[in-house]
């Protein structure tokens, strides 16, 4: 299951969507997510999915990786699911038994919600597989640059983001060592209850939590001594900016949610 976890990793290509400039994919993302809770009804939802498809297809992800990344969080899926269904009343019942009802409006809703979930999250994975944590965080500084005026560490604060992200697929690695030294000295992390399974987790934690406060005190050393203080005075090797390709692409953003309040 750790291994399903894909979300910070990134995939190299040469697509037009790697291409693309990483503050027009932030963009992208935040209008796309916007579309996404602005469709109503079955056509518009269909509309969407038909963009994320076309979306994977231009940056050659392969369907696997989102799938194995949909993996962990399909427990979460199915509560929304659970929820939706028994949760929402409606007026034409299709079952009905003591106080368990379901209605036809509590279906349709459970799709929605469910569809909406799984394109939100593959979404972003699609920015997080097509975009280096180093470009990304250089994107993020760059929007949130006006935000210097009032004395806000924006640099500081993409920094963190950007050490976040790299630092998910280390801790899932290192998780797994030690899950795998757990298990060949007799533990069980995959047969009982789910109470039983997560008493089995507790001893994962503390070497887990010492592992990670170890790496981050290199991690500071290390910066220190690079005699890193900041982002004031730095310079950027690469200097982002926009080509026509952007503008088209958010020209396309443009499009989607005009197309979405067209269908709804």
């Amino acid at each position: 299951m750790l291994k399903d976890i894909t979300l910070g990793q990134f995939f190299p290509g040469d697509t037009l969507v790697h291409r693309l400039d990483p503050r027009t994919k932030l963009i992208l993302m935040v209008v796309y997510i916007t579309a996404l809770f602005m469709a109503k009804g079955f056509p518009a939802y269909t509309f969407m999915l038909a963009v994320l498809i076309t979306c994977l297809a231009v940056s050659r992800i392969k369907p696997k990786a989102i799938f194995r990344g949909l993996k962990p969080i399909f427990i979460i899926i199915c509560i929304t699911v659970i929820l939706n269904i028994f949760f929402i009343r409606g007026e034409t019942v299709l079952f009905q038994y003591r106080a368990i009802v379901i209605t036809q409006e509590g279906l349709i809703t459970a799709v929605f919600m469910a569809s909406r979930l799984m394109m939100l999250i593959i979404s972003t994975f699609l920015l997080t597989y097509t975009t280096s944590p180093i470009t990304l965080t250089d994107g993020l500084e760059r929007m949130l640059s006006p935000l210097k005026k009032i004395k806000l560490p924006v640099h500081e604060f993409a920094m963190m983001m950007s050490i976040a992200l790299r630092m998910i697929p280390t801790l899932i690695e290192e998780t797994d060592k030690i899950m795998s030294a757990q298990k060949s000295r007799g533990a069980d992390f995959e047969t009982g209850g789910l109470l039983k399974r997560a008493k089995a987790v507790l001893p994962l934690l503390i070497p887990l939590f010492i592992s990670a406060f170890r790496r981050a005190d290199e991690l500071a050393t290390a910066m220190e001594s690079r005699c890193y203080h900041g982002g004031e005075g730095r310079t950027k090797m690469k200097i982002l900016r926009f080509a026509s390709r952007d503008f088209v692409a958010l020209l396309f953003g443009a499009c989607i949610v005009a197309a979405v309040v067209l269908l709804n």
